[in-house]
């Protein structure tokens, strides 16, 4: 194999457009690909490690775009996994998995370790057999579930399809938040965004020990960034679930292509008797069957509340690649 070039770049500006026409062209991506979220991110953890940003070619075209960091001669993806749960390269070639090991030759590597691969993903099955067939050693390790739930058409087909217990349970508690008083749901927008931010991270903290551990100072600074630039984007739902006029739960949402993402949500313990953050739940499902999308994804991890609500689950894996630097 010939390699035609490889640009290796530390900066996004120089490669956004080829990383978003790629984007495009992948039969699954998600909005933790997007050159916006890892931008964001490396703006506030990106003093740790060497960004490698490279565009990798054959001799007659681009083949997609592998965003990698550098440290200790191990080249990651952009990210870790208490924020990014996706990780995968941009490409939808085929060739993009030989040819990326031909671009990094050069560089100070002894191994990959790219966590958060999808299981579905092309790169699952097609970045061990390249790494393989150079001879380089390939472990594959289980990460985690990722439930999700595969929308119908409407509410009631929904409904129908959970099984009889959870049908059961789901109405009784909508029934019993319904009759404590006037309940309703609503989308932060511009205007509403700071202060509902505000509101979200309050919750978040208040509705468990190890999220409000989880908030230290730097990983909310990455989370209102990050919701302000979703903003813009017009991916970020941030719903807030108001009882009485007043505010008892609140989900940040990404809808991305035909996917609605549940990253993170909160309630305040006081309403915790009337299933406040399961209920916002269902509604956001409810919004996303009339808004047409085709996919509501639970994300990482095998809470029970999501089984209640209809997933089944997918899976995300670690691969390990190493090579003898002579």
């Amino acid at each position: 194999m010939t390699l035609a070039h490889a640009h290796n770049s530390s900066s996004f500006d120089e490669i956004r457009e080829q990383w978003k026409e790629f984007q495009l062209l992948q039969t699954w991506s998600s909005v933790f690909l997007t050159p916006e979220w890892q931008e964001t991110w490396w703006s506030v953890y990106g003093d740790r490690e060497t960004l490698s940003l490279i565009d990798v070619k054959s001799i007659n075209k681009s083949l997609g775009v592998a965003p990698l960091t550098l440290k200790d001669n191990t080249l990651r993806f952009i990210g870790d996994t208490d924020l990014f749960d996706y990780h995968d390269f941009i490409t939808n070639d085929r060739e993009f998995y030989p040819y990326l090991f031909e671009s990094v030759e050069q560089l100070d590597w002894t191994s990959f370790e790219l966590t958060s691969i999808p299981a579905w993903t092309p790169t699952f099955s097609l970045l061990p057999k390249a790494a393989s067939e150079r001879g380089y050693s390939v472990s594959i390790e289980f990460e985690d579930v990722v439930p999700g739930i595969s929308l119908p058409s409407s509410w009631d087909e929904y409904l129908y399809l959970l099984n009889k217990k959870d049908r059961h349970e789901l109405r009784r508690k909508f029934r019993r938040i319904e009759s404590s008083g006037d309940l309703s749901l609503r989308t932060s927008n511009s205007s509403t965004l700071e202060d509902d931010l505000n509101l979200f991270i309050s919750m978040m903290a208040g509705s468990r020990e190890d999220k409000k551990d989880f908030l230290i100072p730097q990983r909310e600074n990455f989370l209102q960034a990050v919701a302000y630039k979703m903003q813009e984007c017009h991916y970020l739902k941030l719903f807030i679930l108001e009882l009485k006029d007043a505010p008892v739960a609140a989900v940040m949402c990404f809808d991305y292509q035909n996917t609605r993402l549940v990253y993170n949500s909160g309630y305040l313990q006081n309403f915790s008797n009337l299933s406040v953050g399961l209920i916002l739940k269902a509604l956001c499902i409810k919004d996303a069957i009339e808004s047409g999308l085709g996919y509501f994804d639970l994300l990482r991890g095998p809470e029970a509340y999501k089984y209640h609500l209809g997933a089944t689950d997918s899976s995300v894996h670690k691969i390990r690649i190493s090579r003898s630097l002579l």
